[in-house]
């Protein structure tokens, strides 16, 4: 599969869009506030984010028990426009992410 192929289908899954949707704030996330947002077990998380890290759009380092993750720093600028593209469009057909957490 090509580079391209590879993270397309990353992100065509709807837990790792979510999760990218929140790591392209440029900050760095416990996979705990990952797991919140998303409504996903540990294992889950964890299972979508090794894709998200395989495909090179994040990094991750480890804080005591946490895993902590973020964009990754020196993403090809034109793929970093291609996932930024599709934040903003996922941002704009879709509800807001805190919006899963409403009573």
């Amino acid at each position: 599969m090509t580079r391209l192929a590879t993270i397309i289908a990353a992100l065509a899954e709807p837990t790792r869009l979510g999760a990218v949707r929140l790591l392209w704030d440029g900050e760095e996330h416990c996979v705990c506030e990952l797991m919140q947002f998303l409504g996903a077990t540990q294992s889950r998380m964890s299972r979508h984010m090794a894709v998200l890290k395989a495909a090179g759009l994040v990094l991750d380092r480890r804080d005591a028990q946490w895993v902590r993750y973020r964009r990754h720093p020196k993403l090809d600028p034109a793929v970093n426009r291609m996932v930024a593209a599709i934040v903003r469009a996922a941002g704009a057909l879709d509800e807001p992410l805190s919006a899963r957490n409403a009573p």
